[in-house]
């Protein structure tokens, strides 16, 4: 399977540039067509103005907020166009065999819930890390309920590759799933490398059968049985940095879901300290 449509909800915070750069580099790399998802929903509608505020406040209120929706819609248009521009894609609504396109898709209504539907029209969504590790319902939304894998990326990117690829294997479903949705990927890397730990099972037979599995794709990968420390995470993501990885893939999110995991557990360690991209499925 190739990656040929990639949805990129577009949530809120600083550092634009950086964010649609990131995400075009990624759509270019792969030659696919780019969603940039924005949602448009009125800030007067999410700020819910009271109806029993004198007339004129309102109508004040409402224009205030429509001004700013006009000028936020403005800003990220011209951005888009001078990153694309840099990036070398070409902006179309629709995809065009061989060459990387992208476009900004824009909706009327609640971003979550939005994201929620039309995340599920892709082969791959992408996201950036959420600003100082903390999950918004943008982030959660596309991660959990488009049903696709998912690529998060760092804030600030300049470089996207797939070249050296770092698994990540605690024997779990989440794992698992996310090495399959990977298969594309792996196929195509110069070096496959798997690391585990005894924390995940005494029986390291299963690291083997991992490699058995992959053979059958025709991808070579070596393993290594590495110690973990007392912070989950910590290990695979300083063994990807010391190795000089450019993709890890991990089942980053368990069934208890996400914002149950960011306290204490590997996603929050990884969402706050990776600045490599890591490729997951829920």
């Amino acid at each position: 399977m190739e990656y040929k449509r990639i949805f990129f909800p577009l949530g809120g915070g600083g550092e634009l540039r950086n964010r649609i750069h990131g995400a075009l580099l990624i759509g270019k790399y792969f030659n696919s067509h780019l969603e940039i998802f924005k949602s448009l929903a009125k800030p007067s509608k999410i700020m819910k103005f009271d109806d029993n505020l004198p007339e004129e406040v309102l109508k004040e209120l409402n224009a205030m907020a429509k001004d700013r929706l006009t000028e936020e819609v403005t800003l990220h248009e011209t951005i888009f166009k001078e990153e694309v521009k840099k990036v070398g894609t070409t902006v179309s609504s629709k995809s065009k065999k061989g060459i990387a396109t992208a476009t900004v898709v824009t909706g009327d209504g609640f971003r979550s819930k939005l994201i929620e539907e039309e995340s599920k029209y892709c082969d791959l969504v992408i996201v950036s890390n959420p600003h100082e590790s903390r999950i918004t319902a943008t982030f959660e939304t596309a991660v959990t309920k488009s049903g696709k894998p998912a690529l998060m990326f760092p804030r600030k990117m300049t470089k996207f590759s797939t070249e050296k690829i770092l698994i990540g294997w605690n024997n779990s479903p989440e794992a698992s799933r996310a090495v399959t949705e990977a298969i594309p990927l792996l196929k195509k890397a110069k070096k496959v490398h798997i690391i585990s730990s005894k924390e995940y099972g005494e029986d390291l037979n299963q690291v083997a059968k991992l490699q058995s599995y992959l053979e059958e794709h025709d991808i070579e990968a070596s393993f290594e049985i590495i110690k973990t420390t007392k912070t989950p995470g910590q290990a695979l993501l300083n063994y990807a940095k010391e190795g000089k990885f450019d993709l890890i893939v991990a089942g980053a999110f368990g069934h208890r879901g996400l914002k149950e995991l960011m306290f204490g557990g590997t996603t929050k360690y990884m969402l706050k300290n990776s600045d490599i991209p890591i490729f997951m499925a829920h």
